[in-house]
């Protein structure tokens, strides 16, 4: 919404003969066996299908179907090799619950089918309400023994919603819920527009835009307290917070001095410095890794492109040269991944594209066309968008890789905006 504002821009749909890029390569067959449980009554979560899910959602891994399953073991020792072999499992993830004082315990293990032996194996416990937790633990720690690369399935993720009662009703919601989009909470309710919800690097703190004044404010919140703070008041454009690595400072735009400038705080001193100084619009910031650089969005070009520069002044490097129109850049955490709205040369739909900042090749993620607001995991492995499906606006994750597009669960109203949280532990 920010963007169309700034830039002007009109987003019509229209036939799109663009193929999609998907992976090349085969997703790992994991079998996760539904977990052993001891205790009388059933509990109100599939840990084992939760696990699944995440397995298959970073694109790397394909569960294997419970229907194709031989046997049901629910510890390694338990485990018959050839039983997954026939079914093509490369590795098989087995594990028990049981009730301890009113808690839940498991283990669990996971294990090489070819080569017969145990990869991993713990215990973790929790209470009931803490399945969801539990469960995404286990893959994490599954999906970065297997991979190497940390797991984000313990994150979260911010994403407003709209309810719009009648033309002059509409209800919007700030909601951070797990990174699938399960046990969503409210942090703000407002009659007004909420834009740009950002996570602080410590989890703990949140920067939105809120138009409760009637005009584009930027406010930081305390997650927990449900303290909030309005840090801007300047006239004209205040928006699209983005916090430094080191939560420090916070990047945003303000048109203050005319045009649309990137500005950065110290949240310490609250005192604001200028970054980008040239006529065309610069908005939508994003630091790099280092804390030094910005990535942003600029029409200097003539067309919407991503560009790089210091935080601390000198010239602008752009990054992006496919396709007409790029904007809304997003980092994966070790900055390889750069993600971002494209347009194609001759297109009019709007997609989600991943460029790879070290070869250069781009891939197209989306398969809908009026796409906006990306968001990538802190592992770099999935990214999650925003876009409209008969008419409704609803969340989309995807695996960077390709391989993996699904909706996130159903939910009331209008949903936009979503941010992805950095690692909670």
């Amino acid at each position: 919404m920010l963007l169309s504002v700034l830039l002007c821009v009109s987003a019509v749909q229209a036939a799109d003969p663009l193929l999609i890029s998907g992976g090349s390569d085969r997703a790992i067959p994991i079998a996760v066996v539904p977990f052993a449980w001891q205790g009388a009554s059933a509990l109100p979560e599939d840990l084992a299908q939760i696990i699944a899910n995440d397995m298959r959602n970073s694109g790397t891994f394909d569960p294997i179907a419970r229907q194709n399953m031989i046997s049901q073991p629910a510890q390694a020792s338990e485990v018959i090799f050839r039983d997954w072999s026939a079914v093509g499992a490369q590795y098989v993830l087995v594990g028990q619950i049981t009730p301890d004082a009113g808690r839940l315990q498991v283990n669990y293990a996971v294990l090489n089918v070819s080569t017969e032996q145990v990869m991993l194996s713990g215990s973790v416990s929790g209470s009931v309400a803490q399945l969801r937790d539990l469960a995404h633990h286990i893959a994490d720690q599954a999906y970065e023994k297997l991979t190497g690369v940390k797991g984000a399935f313990s994150t979260r993720l911010l994403y407003v919603t709209a309810e719009r009662f009648s033309a002059t009703n509409t209800r919007y919601t700030l909601q951070r819920a797990d990174y699938d989009g399960a046990r969503a909470v409210t942090l703000l309710q407002s009659r007004e527009p909420i834009l740009s919800p950002s996570f602080a690097p410590d989890g703990k703190r949140i920067a939105y835009v809120s138009f409760e004044q009637k005009r584009p404010r930027i406010f930081v919140q305390n997650i927990e307290t449900g303290h909030r703070e309005q840090i801007s008041n300047y006239e004209g454009l205040n928006g699209a917070p983005a916090w430094s690595p080191d939560g420090q400072r916070l990047a945003f735009v303000l048109s203050r001095d005319g045009n649309p400038e990137i500005y950065v705080m110290d949240m310490s001193s609250r005192q604001v410095r200028r970054v980008t100084h040239h006529a065309a619009i610069d908005t939508e910031p994003f630091w790099g890794k280092d804390g030094q650089s910005i990535y942003f969005t600029s029409d200097r070009s003539g067309k919407p492109q991503i560009y790089r520069m210091n935080v601390n002044g000198g010239a602008a490097e752009r990054v992006t040269f496919i396709g007409n129109y790029n904007a809304n850049p997003k980092l994966s955490a070790d900055e390889k991944t750069l993600v971002m709205i494209h347009r194609q040369d001759g297109y009019t739909v709007f997609k989600v594209a991943a460029q790879d900042l070290q070869r250069g090749n781009l891939r197209i993620l989306s398969e809908t066309s009026l796409d906006e607001s990306p968001t990538v995991a802190p592992n770099g492995t999935m990214v999650i968008y925003a876009t409209q499906n008969q008419g409704k606006g609803v969340l989309i994750l995807a695996s960077i890789n390709g391989r993996v597009r699904l909706p996130l669960p159903s939910i009331q109203g209008e949903v936009r905006e979503p941010s992805w949280s950095p690692y909670l532990h």
